[in-house]
């Protein structure tokens, strides 16, 4: 018996001793791969800065995550602001000879690709090439690579030029025959964010914004392209009508390629243009290496800080998204620190919480009061997303932006009916005349419903309120262009809701001359969590069963579960977003 207890004994310290060793091993290979990180770059003479499938294009330093899942993989997260300096660097470095796109699936929403593509139109004045290379080419990835002088496709390739298109799940007919109840209160006609619990079919107020929207956004989209292109208008909705990019011959016959050949080709060509030897290798530099060859070299003293929100508005000190705790620290960090002369707020969210918005708003105010205070948008500032950005001095929108959604909703799920049906009740007992004013059980009492109802009201006469402040404009005024509604930025730019069409670049200019500045650097914030700290941070069973849940069945899908299971819809006002578009 003695014998037996100590094999066990033994099994198990030797199981303890080798995942101590393999944590361990693990631990020194990420601070080795940090390291390697580190590493300064040179960059050659007769390079070709590439923008490949490596490169992931993200708004915010919080939407960085390393999963372990998926740690071999060779993707490469970078800031939009770092892409766009460097290819405005890259016009004028006498090393890079050119750039060559070579995308596929294009990793960037539809305000990046609108700034990176602007950027290239700017490096080409330059006199420097710029060629593109696809395969089977998603619409994102040609919006951007359609920018190039020359463009090539594989003779057994396609391009998915389809135009945009917009999904609503209905969730209505799934909650009667469940049994599932959902009590909403919402003000605006156009806050379409709970019209899934109360519709089983598309409303004409939201089919008229979805409408608009699209059409603003695929107008520029469009437009940009065929311009490129030198298609005409005319001509280049045919094209898109009749998919013809997914045939290879009728993508050459329509000018949206302008010779189809395979990628060994293309780099005899790069190499052509820049005059190396068929046997001799390209200096081709990846968009994210480029950037580490000059990052260490700022040394300016005084600061312009950009701080990132992307993502959705939430209660609690988490890194990923907008929690408000998190956000309030950085505002008041950012406030104390002398050496940050002022601060652009880029903002990519569809809202959230309205009682976390309105927490970031008032820390906001307070720093206005000490520093220029610049908000620049991304693919969404919309509801809570838009409340926020009611701090600033100057607001900046990029024509592609999903913004306004001025509303505000309240959902209370219960699952009385479904509970009785399985033979499942219960009784309250409580001390006052609403202490169980809601219930999942017993569902919502009618003074609930009132209360709610008035507390809806209340947060969107609030919401206008700060909106009438910061663009100078009356209650109906704000109203009229209210009620919910979302905009592209090119409207909210037509109908007041923003002061200029721009960059987060022109955003940092416009901060910078605000605060006196001719010298400075430029800062993110919140600072980038190192790969150790990324992968512990939600060390836990509910962010592990969510990593693996998402990856079975993709983020499309998982943000169509999360909207019948998420735990905040319960009782809590919101200022969020109804919906998502992409340009894939």
């Amino acid at each position: 018996m003695k014998s037996f207890f100590k094999n066990v004994l033994a099994n198990i310290l030797a199981i303890i001793i080798i995942g101590v060793a393999f944590l361990f091993f693990f631990i020194i290979m990420i601070a080795f791969g940090s390291m390697s990180n580190e590493k300064s770059v040179l960059v050659k003479k007769n390079s070709i800065l590439t923008i490949n499938l490596t490169t992931q294009i993200i708004d915010s330093p919080t939407e960085e995550e390393v999963d372990l899942f998926e740690m071999g993989s060779k993707t490469t997260n970078v800031l939009i602001y770092d892409a766009v300096e460097a290819i405005r660097k890259a016009k004028n470095d006498e090393n890079i000879k050119g750039i060559s796109i070579e995308v596929d699936n294009m990793n960037a929403g539809i305000t990046q690709i609108d700034d990176i593509r602007s950027a290239i139109e700017d490096f080409k004045k330059s006199g420097k090439f710029v060629y593109s290379y696809g395969n089977i080419v998603s619409q994102a990835s040609y919006y951007l690579g359609s920018v190039a002088d020359q463009y090539y496709l594989n003779p057994a390739g396609g391009i998915e030029l389809k135009g945009l298109s917009t999904e609503v799940v209905y969730f209505k007919d799934f909650a009667d025959k469940y049994g599932i109840g959902v009590e909403v209160i919402r003000h605006g006609k156009f806050k379409s964010a709970v019209e899934p619990y109360l519709r089983n079919d598309i409303s004409p107020e939201n089919k008229e914004q979805l409408s608009t929207l699209l059409n603003d956004l695929w107008g520029n989209t469009s437009t940009s392209i065929a311009k490129s292109r030198k298609i005409e208008a005319s001509e280049f909705k045919t094209v898109v009508d009749s998919l013809y990019g997914m045939i290879p011959d009728l993508s050459l016959k329509y000018k949206l390629t302008d010779k189809l050949i395979q990628k060994s080709e293309y780099d005899q060509i790069l190499k052509s243009k820049i005059s190396v030897k068929a046997k001799d290798p390209i200096n081709k530099i990846s968009l994210h290496k480029y950037i580490d060859s000059y990052t260490h070299k700022n040394t300016s003293e005084e600061k312009i800080a950009v701080l990132y929100a992307s993502g959705a508005i939430n209660s609690g000190d988490k890194y990923s998204e907008i929690y408000s705790e998190k956000y309030i620290k950085y505002i008041n960090d950012l406030q104390k620190d002398e050496k940050v002369k002022a601060v652009v707020l880029r903002i990519n969210s569809p809202g959230g919480s309205a009682n976390a918005s309105d927490e970031i708003l008032f820390e906001l105010q307070q720093l206005k009061k000490n520093k220029p205070l610049v908000v620049s948008f991304g693919d969404y500032a919309a509801s809570g997303g838009y409340y926020i950005a009611m701090a600033a001095d100057k607001i900046y929108s990029e024509p592609n932006t999903i913004t306004g959604s001025i509303g505000v909703f309240g959902v209370m799920p219960y699952f009385k009916d479904i509970a009785n049906k399985n033979g499942v009740r219960s009784d309250v007992v409580s001390t006052n005349a609403n202490s169980a004013f809601y219930s999942p059980l017993q569902g919502v009492s009618p003074y609930g419903v009132n209360l709610m109802t008035r507390s809806v009201e209340s947060t969107y006469k609030r919401f206008v309120h700060f909106v009438t402040q910061n663009r100078k404009k009356t209650f109906e005024e704000i109203d009229n262009v209210g009620g919910g509604r979302v905009w592209s930025g090119t409207r909210a730019k037509q109908i007041g809701l923003v002061d200029e069409l721009g960059s987060i670049e022109d955003a940092v200019k416009f901060a910078a001359q605000k605060a006196g500045l001719t010298s400075y650097s430029v800062n993110s914030y919140p600072k980038k969590m190192s790969t150790f700290e990324q992968l512990f941070q939600d060390f836990n069973e509910d962010a592990i069963s969510t990593r693996i849940i998402k990856n079975k069945i993709g983020k499309a899908n998982y943000e169509v579960l999360e909207q019948i299971t998420d735990e905040k819809l319960k009782s809590e006002v919101k200022m969020v977003m109804p919906f998502q578009i992409n340009i894939n």
